[in-house]
């Protein structure tokens, strides 16, 4: 079950002094599952230039989130969390190709910076990044801010700013909500 807590809009900063109008949503998910039809909710809604950064304790939930939003864009392959690897490029629907980043094992942005560039960069790219707390300093002003919280072993209370530039990813979740409301 998906309990939809809140929407607000707020001015906040998040990259640098400039100030940023966001729109937040905030949803508790009871399960995996739950957390993955939402994030196939925003799938379904991206576009290329779309940068996803995800803010979360360890287990928090990010590859399970990533794991639905490749759904939601048409990913046939496995996504797994490239902790390792720390990238992995899928090819999506429409076009578009998902650039899984998890920045787990860095301390810093150091040189993994250009490859972030190079992904953000490339014009067919949605951009997901674990960890976005150790790339916060490179990533555009614009991105997608997503913080999880575990509330119990599956539960996840999952916080979704948006620029309000990204109009695409608002009207989708406001469309989720209606739909999840009955309004």
């Amino acid at each position: 079950m998906i309990t939809i807590l809140e929407t607000q809009k707020h001015w906040c900063h998040r990259t640098s002094p400039l100030i940023i109008k966001r729109v937040t949503f905030t949803y508790l998910c009871s399960t995996a599952n739950d957390t993955q039809n939402l994030a196939a909710t925003l799938g379904k809604a991206v576009k290329s230039g779309d940068v996803i950064a995800f803010f979360s304790d360890l287990g928090g939930g990010k590859t399970t989130f990533v794991k639905g939003l490749a759904r939601g864009m048409d990913v046939t392959d496995v996504v797994q969390s490239p902790t390792f690897t720390i990238s992995q490029i899928h090819q999506a629907g429409r076009g578009l190709e998902l650039h899984h980043f998890d920045f787990y094992r860095l301390g810093e942005a150091g040189i993994m910076s250009a490859e972030l560039a190079e992904s953000l960069a490339q014009p067919n790219a949605v951009v997901a990044i674990e960890w976005g707390d150790i790339m916060r300093s490179v990533m555009p002003k614009q991105y997608i801010h997503m913080t999880l919280r575990t509330q119990d072993n599956e539960a996840r209370l999952i916080i979704i700013e948006c620029p309000q530039q990204a109009t695409h990813i608002i009207k989708a979740l406001q469309n989720y909500q209606q739909n999840r409301t009955g309004q």
